[in-house]
């Protein structure tokens, strides 16, 4: 019977279906995260998430080059002090366990692109992501000390700066750190919509960060809230957010999704403990 339209026509073989793929994920776009400690010659498994450890500045240098091997050229650091305080001074420290971390890395393997996380959670002795005043997290004075340590990340040789605190204004205030010290090509890759999540357990267990009262949902999103993403998303990109990302994502793709359809930028998502992926823009979504 005669049918001029015949979408198996662009699925007939394998090269076909590659030439006309809409979506094509390969190593490239992932991230790998790693935790990062004091010391030399440490692995600690972490009870929570098999398979991953916790290791010292030169473990991490040999993880990496395994990284490369596979073909993964991204990573992502989280750093984990030997001590803690309020005022979260291990965090913006030149000497830090990240900013330490990042020079390695960048020294041994200048093509590896290096993100870091900018919080304040794995620093603070209350293990909350801003200052904390008569058990209240305040907002303003948090975006100070974020900056510094966005700033201090990038001074070591960071690649991508990503603020995942969720303090109002974090974006702008790094943006305008980084700007005024000649480091405005550093991008800012925002945890632009995360929500408070019960899959973020794993990830407390690794980095030490739990909150030592109450929780995180005065400034992580409410579950019950998609529209506030596009929100969330449009402030920070309005602040000079160059990639934004949904946490955790497989359990949002609806909003991965809405803000994939509202952004201009690249989007990424982050499954909660596990792999980062990257979602670039194409043409026609752009």
């Amino acid at each position: 019977m005669y049918n001029p339209h015949r979408p198996r026509r662009l699925r007939a073989t394998p090269r076909i279906r590659d030439l006309v793929a809409e979506t094509n994920p390969d190593r490239t776009r992932l991230i790998m995260p790693h935790f990062v400690v004091e010391g030399s010659d440490v692995r600690e498994e972490i009870q929570a998430m098999p398979g991953i450890t916790r290791v010292s500045v030169d473990n991490l240098v040999r993880d990496a080059g395994s990284d490369l091997k596979m073909g993964i050229r991204c990573v992502i650091l989280f750093g984990i002090p030997a001590e803690k305080d309020e005022g979260a001074r291990g965090a913006y420290d030149d000497d830090g366990i990240v900013q330490r971390a990042v020079r390695a890395l960048k020294n041994a393997y200048p093509e590896l692109c290096v993100i870091t996380d900018v919080c304040l959670c794995e620093y603070t002795s209350h293990g909350h992501c801003g200052v904390v005043r008569d058990g209240k997290i305040l907002n303003d004075p948090s975006l100070e000390l974020i900056a510094k340590t966005a700033l201090s990340h990038a001074h070591a040789g960071a690649d991508i700066v990503a603020p995942s605190d969720m303090m109002d204004g974090r974006v702008g205030a790094i943006r305008e750190a980084l700007d005024d010290e000649g480091l405005d090509g550093v991008p800012i890759l925002s945890y632009a919509a995360k929500y408070a999540s019960a899959f973020y357990g794993p990830f407390r267990e690794a980095a030490g960060s739990a909150p030592q009262f109450g929780d995180r949902r005065s400034y992580q999103m409410d579950y019950r809230n998609a529209r506030e993403a596009e929100r969330e998303v449009a402030l920070d990109l309005d602040e000079g957010a160059d990639i934004v990302m949904v946490k955790p994502a497989l359990a949002y793709l609806d909003v991965v999704r809405r803000v994939r359809e509202m952004a201009d930028v690249p989007v990424c998502a982050y499954n909660a403990v596990s792999y980062t992926h990257l979602t670039l823009p194409t043409n026609r979504e752009v």
